[in-house]
């Protein structure tokens, strides 16, 4: 077996060297609480401005609407709850998607517990959304539109641009998590017309429990963490600076690289997809077809007649780090959420597999992968249960 392959991307990457090198001066020399008032916390306020203007510039927004998260599921709680409290007086209404990550999709069930309304759009089969079905959910009472940038299962990126224009016609917010994105391809805010994003930094090269809230100026949230002042009186609680720290730096290398690294693992990507067809029978490929329409990275596919789960472990012992589209719930298998929207087969969405592919991976590895892959598909189909391929 080769050195381990990592295709988990999406699930989280590498910290950065360069990352863990700005980062290591403010666990170690520099010990400051950015909320002191003497020398020790000017300098920790002064590095935590600096990463706020680095975060603001990947994004291209202001300085002022950038609040620092925990990651991911607290900035879309955050920002939906937040938003939800705070019109709760001219409406409750809000709509999202049938295949949101479920930091978006259980916030909205929650509030559907506490008397909101959601409408959860459905997708095609390719997972793409229906605009028009989108501006007829509109209500009176809508407050707010949550629609992902991209989707972390199958990679489809979603068109904000034109959902904001349908958003700002009817006086509605729009939040998207782009969780997914960020690091990866370009984020201007100002030029989708958003109104909140989600980013997360273990999705680019920082550390995992950091993210950032974008909230446009103007647009009031009703804050989750009370406490003290940090974040403008909008999240209590003393600043994580290490890794805020982390995040700027993650946010200031995914400028210079993000060009070079999206180029690189689309070809990546091409060569597994190419390699799989070609060497495998009975292959499902799933999501936008056009590349341009989802994330250079990433490839989910499934293979007919066998578990996710046992392809997933057979790769496992080979060294390759993928993910399944299923999930162990109950102590019994269960379709992934997302194959479930694009209406996939019960048999075939439990074969899902995703390829998330990042910056460090090599063609000799994909190689590599399409070889054990196709290997272990048809070591696994000789002792299915189903239909022989």
């Amino acid at each position: 077996m080769m050195t381990p392959i990592y295709l988990d991307h999406n699930a989280t990457t590498a910290v950065h060297p360069t990352v863990v090198d700005a980062m290591l001066p403010w666990l170690t020399q520099h010990y400051g609480n950015p909320s002191s008032v003497h020398w020790a916390g000017r300098a920790a306020n002064a590095a935590l401005e600096k990463a706020r203007e680095q975060v603001a510039s990947l994004l291209n927004a202001s300085v002022n609407d950038i609040i620092f998260t925990s990651g991911g599921t607290e900035g879309d709680n955050f920002a939906i709850k937040g938003t939800a409290l705070q019109r709760a007086e001219q409406g409750r209404h809000l709509i999202t998607t049938a295949v949101e990550h479920p930091a978006v999709l259980e916030t909205c069930r929650a509030l559907e517990r506490q008397g909101w309304q959601v409408s959860y759009l459905p997708v095609d089969s390719q997972g793409n959304l229906d605009l028009a079905q989108l501006e007829s959910n509109i209500q009176p009472q809508t407050q707010l539109i949550s629609v992902m940038w991209a989707n972390n299962e199958i990679g489809n990126i979603y068109p904000l641009a034109e959902i904001s224009v349908i958003a700002k016609a009817r006086g509605v917010c729009l939040h998207s998590d782009a969780v997914q994105v960020a690091g990866r391809l370009p984020i201007d805010v100002q030029a989708t017309g958003l109104d909140l994003a989600v980013i997360s930094g273990h999705k680019f090269g920082a550390p995992k429990g950091v993210g950032a809230l974008f909230v446009k100026s103007g647009n009031r949230l009703e804050p989750l963490m009370h406490g003290g002042s940090q974040e403008r009186h909008r999240r209590g609680g003393t600043s994580n600076l290490a890794s805020i720290v982390g995040l700027g730096k993650a946010c200031e290398l995914a400028g210079v690289e993000m060009q070079q690294n999206a180029v690189h693992v689309a070809q990546l990507r091409e060569r597994l997809q190419q390699g799989i067809r070609r060497g495998i029978r009975g292959v499902f490929f799933h999501g936008a077809q056009q590349s341009d329409h989802r994330l250079p990275n990433t490839l989910n596919a499934s293979f007919a007649g066998i578990s996710g789960e046992s392809l997933l472990m057979s790769l496992d012992l080979k060294g390759i780090a993928v993910s399944s589209g299923s999930a162990c719930s109950s102590g019994s298998l269960e379709a992934s959420h997302v194959m479930t929207a694009l209406g996939v087969a019960p048999q075939l969405a439990q074969s899902s597999i995703r390829f998330s592919l990042g910056p460090t991976n090599t063609a000799a590895e994909i190689d590599y992968v399409i070889d054990e892959l196709a290997a272990a598909v048809s070591r696994l189909r000789q002792i299915s249960p189903f239909e022989n391929f």
